[in-house]
């Protein structure tokens, strides 16, 4: 497996700033935007720079001398130096700003085509609201990053560099005296930095395990709200956000810290210069323009080493940020499709071989789900599987879907080992109608669409009616236009089956996986959907778990699980004859399912 672990608590900060560098190649399409910005970046520095000169020029020349021209000249030399700094900036502002927006929505997209290729082990150890959390919060932390404060650290350096140039210019004696205190500057400066930066990691993380507490909350508000539990909730989701809140508190403390004691230092450091060039000036030494430019250029590389160190901590926030979302860019799925798929023909028969398959969840990997399992399901046949609640009978499925490859053994469609195969085209060929279908937040025309834009509305509505689903949908307010509500909270368990069947036979697969689920439904709804059922297995290769006495009746097969290994193989006549486990698990289930009122012992079969 290539997933990086899931956030933690105790994960330390980013030490630098690679991180977020490294997204810079995203604005590579954008190089002569991004030169264009650049090039009005540096020209607004310089033209900050030029006041120096122009404010020396208008205390010697303009004032000094008496010459109302020379100081009108001046002024107007004031003025085209203003304005070209405000042409500078706003070309600034703008292609930078633009820059900024289209890389991280590049960003964005990039993430989450990388999350939609990582394979299911993957969320086994990463919760969705982590996930959620970092094509958010953190994209949003990278846009502010990338689109000012990226670009105002590059002029605020300039300014700093460029500053002390012209310091050394007008007085290298006194400039002298400010690098001295340079290093008083920025030594707090670094220290500080270093706990903002474990900080800003650590602010990410808590905002992280706030966005997956709601996620998990609001998608389960049936049962919080069925079982009470609101009120502990409330205390748990408080202590998360307090949690966040002290360690952005913390941050906070910080930078502040770090921004107060620059200011101090740098400030602190000019009053110095002003006095010792203050003397000079009385002495001679040194003119009225030369004291007001160096002390310009004092205060510009003064506000720009103060205003540095709280770019720093946002850079370095924005580095945190863009560390999580490099870990899900640098993420590998254990499923790829191989560098040469074999090319299966338009339409195969759908034969399906297991050859001696071992299988162990990542998660769990002292308890084989599969051992030794070795099945072929001919083309057109019906199996159906039986087994207590952990056999593998969904392992199976999941392996046969490639989700998982098996520890050991093969799996083959149509002779094929499907390692060989590009998991699109083999997952193309087969459809999963799972126990709880998932229904979209959409309408019922995206829902039965789904993976087949191209299919015509007269398919869908004949879809819908071979599952039964038809006379419903039209019911609706909106008929196939209404919206089903998130994962269909506005349809009944049944309903939500028969969108699914729908969906299925639209697609029209060569292989069924079928997990039977009837026990939520009332007799007529279960009656519709295992109507439709019966229309879904016509002529196609079908798996059943197997949850009602009529569907191992009618199977071709029946294969009885436990524990991850074959225990027999049969019709249901030879199996109860053979008793054991399956004459067991039918007495309690099959019995109990064809009676009004289901045995709660159903549960072991599911």
């Amino acid at each position: 497996m290539h997933h990086p672990p899931p956030s933690t608590p105790n994960r330390p900060g980013t030490r630098n700033l690679g991180s977020l560098l490294r997204f810079l190649h995203f604005a590579r399409p954008y190089r002569w935007r991004l030169l264009a910005a650049l090039l009005a970046l540096v020209v607004a520095a310089g033209s900050v720079l030029a006041f120096g000169q122009v404010i020396r020029t208008v205390v010697d020349s303009g004032l000094a001398s008496g010459s109302s021209e020379r100081l009108n000249a001046s002024l107007l030399l004031f003025l085209v130096v203003v304005g070209t700094t405000a042409a500078a900036v706003l070309a600034r502002s703008y292609l930078l700003n633009w820059i900024g927006e289209r890389v991280v929505a590049d960003i964005r997209r990039a993430v989450f085509e990388r999350v939609l290729s990582l394979d299911v082990g993957f969320f086994e150890t990463t919760r969705a609201g982590e996930v959620i959390s970092r094509l958010t919060s953190d994209t949003t932390v990278l846009q502010v990053v990338l689109g000012s404060t990226l670009a105002m650290a590059l002029r605020t350096s300039l300014l700093v560099v460029g500053g002390v140039l012209m310091l050394a210019v007008t007085s290298p004696g006194l400039t002298g005296l400010v690098l001295v205190g340079l290093p008083l500057v920025m030594g707090p400066a670094w220290i500080l930095g270093r706990r903002v930066r474990r900080l800003s990691r650590a602010s990410q993380d808590r905002i992280a395990d706030v966005g997956a507490y709601v996620d998990e909350v609001i998608h389960g508000i049936r049962t919080v709200q069925a079982f009470c539990h609101e009120p502990l909730d409330r205390r748990h989701y408080g202590d998360q956000v307090e949690a966040a809140f002290g360690v952005a508190m913390s941050r906070s403390i910080a930078s502040a810290v770090l921004a107060g004691t620059a200011t101090l230092l740098t400030f602190g450091s000019i009053g110095l210069v002003l006095w010792i060039g203050g003397h000079q000036v009385l002495a001679g030494t040194l003119s009225g323009g030369e004291l007001s430019a160096f002390l310009f250029y004092a205060i510009v590389v003064a506000g720009a080493v103060g205003s540095l160190s709280d770019l720093i901590g946002q850079l370095l926030r924005g580095a945190g940020a863009s560390e999580r979302l490099m870990e899900l860019l640098e993420a590998r799925p254990a499923i790829e499709p191989p560098s040469a798929p074999v090319a299966l023909a338009p339409r195969t028969p759908g034969r399906i071989q297991f050859q001696g398959v071992r299988f162990v969840y990542p998660a769990r990997p002292d308890t084989p789900a599969l051992e030794d399992l070795s099945l072929t399901v001919e083309p057109g046949e019906r199996l159906a599987l039986v087994g207590p609640s952990g056999a593998g009978k969904s392992t199976l499925f999941q392996l046969l879907l490639r989700f998982y490859d098996p520890v050991a053994g093969t799996i083959r469609f149509d002779g094929v080992d499907i390692r060989d195969l590009d998991p699109s085209d083999l997952r193309s060929r087969i459809s999963l109608v799972p126990q709880d279908p998932v229904i979209f937040g959409a309408d019922a025309w995206e829902n039965i669409r789904y993976g087949l834009d191209a299919a015509s509305d007269r398919q869908v509505r004949r879809a819908a009616q071979a599952a039964h689903a038809l006379e419903f949908l039209e019911q609706l307010p909106q008929g196939f236009g209404t919206f089903l509500g998130e994962r269909g909270v506005r349809l009944s368990g049944g309903e939500r089956q028969r969108i699914a069947i729908a969906r299925t036979l639209l697609r029209d697969p060569l292989v069924l996986l079928l997990d039977e689920a009837t026990s939520a439904l009332d007799a007529e709804s279960e009656r519709l959907v295992q109507d439709a059922l019966e229309n879904l297995m016509q002529g196609r290769t079908s798996i059943v778990i197997a949850h009602r006495l009529a569907t191992v009746r009618n199977a071709d097969r029946i294969l009885v699980l436990d524990r991850g290994r074959v225990l027999a193989v049969g019709r249901h006549e030879d199996l109860m004859a053979q008793g054991g486990l399956y004459a067991r698990l039918a007495a309690l289930q099959f019995q109990a399912n064809e009676t009004p009122n289901p045995s709660p012992l159903r549960a072991a079969m599911q």
